[in-house]
């Protein structure tokens, strides 16, 4: 990255008597993922420690093996300790909670009140929302992937990625790499960049929800001008943004998202498209990364794979986020 960017410590020490310098110097993209990790864990830690005195909730679990009431700890137990006192089975293939039976919930987001609480997993009756969580994932690593595949030499600076759309045939992720202004990447590079990919979701991370306020996104994202220009557009409601963190990677993303990158399985990048803007927009291009695959247990045959992989080839014909500004701001919203 070559913006030139504010002291990580004025959010840090904010409480603190010494001021702040600005610094003098740029991040490059391995310093920017460390300093957003660093600023997630401060702000997280921070949120726990404010919860103050502990108080009990009951959680009406339905499902396998039996019906149970669970006593927890109001927004400080997730579903996912729920699951601990079940089964590791019940850990390791939910996807996704149901809570009061309309609330899709992720699986490691504290729970804030007495309520009911359903597992789903990628082969409930109604597969719809956990399809659409998994889908939303895939494009969060993608954008993972992305800013560690490529040499620190190389600016990736993320854009955004739309709402998950399983018919289109492909999950996808906007990036915007300005030193590569006429990329195009050969097949070998498209299967190194499959393999970084699945390196990080063996890594098995959880994927962890954040809301933070405007303020503190702007510094985290201060790197990043396209993140930057959406953020406040994202907190106009509320003054909130909805983060997430798998590892070291933070992103935007208003959610659910699945359990844990070890739950995605088969994958392949497929391509990498350009996407131009028109002479009104800041940004001229975009790299459109697509790809491809299926939940961790799911079996499929390579002949039939590999279908879905061609399909996954051609452009994806969701939305531009660059053709003009408002849709820019509908798509970060959306994802």
């Amino acid at each position: 990255m070559r913006r030139h960017i504010t002291n990580l410590s004025r959010i840090i020490t904010q409480n603190s008597c010494t001021k702040a310098l600005p610094l003098t110097r740029y991040l490059s993209t391995q310093e920017a993922i460390d300093r957003r990790y660093h600023l997630f864990t401060l702000e997280k830690k921070r949120q726990i420690e404010n919860v103050g005195r502990i108080e009990k909730i009951e959680v009406q679990y339905k499902g396998v093996p039996n019906d149970c009431t669970l006593v927890m700890n109001k927004e400080i137990s997730t579903p996912y300790d729920c699951a601990r006192h079940l089964s590791e089975w019940h850990m390791e293939s939910t996807a996704l909670a149901l809570v009061d039976g309309t609330v899709y919930w992720d699986m490691h987001r504290p729970l804030t009140e007495n309520c009911t609480l359903e597992f789903q997993n990628f082969t409930v009756a109604e597969p719809h929302q956990v399809n659409k969580a998994f889908w939303r994932t895939c494009s969060f690593m993608l954008g993972a992937c992305a800013t560690v595949a490529f040499k620190d030499t190389v600016p990736v600076k993320l854009h955004s990625f739309p709402g998950p759309d399983i018919r289109s045939g492909s999950f996808i992720y906007d990036i915007d790499l300005p030193s590569l202004p006429d990329w195009t990447p050969s097949r070998q590079e498209l299967v190194t960049l499959t393999a970084e990919y699945l390196k990080l979701t063996r890594e098995n991370h959880p994927l962890e929800r954040l809301e933070v306020s405007e303020d503190l996104a702007l510094e985290m994202f201060v790197d990043n001008e396209h993140k930057t220009r959406q953020i406040p557009s994202i907190a106009r409601n509320n003054g909130k943004v909805t983060l997430y963190r798998a590892g070291k990677h933070v992103d935007i993303s208003k959610g659910p998202m699945i359990s844990t990158t070890g739950q995605i399985g088969r994958l392949s990048l497929a391509s990498v498209h350009k996407v131009n803007g028109s002479q009104d927009t800041d940004v001229k291009q975009l790299y459109r990364f697509q790809g491809v695959a299926l939940p961790t247990g799911v079996m499929m045959n390579h002949f039939a794979f590999s279908i879905l992989v061609d399909r996954a080839r051609k452009l994806n014909n969701a939305r531009s986020p660059i053709k003009a500004s408002e849709e820019t701001e509908s798509i970060a919203a959306q994802a």
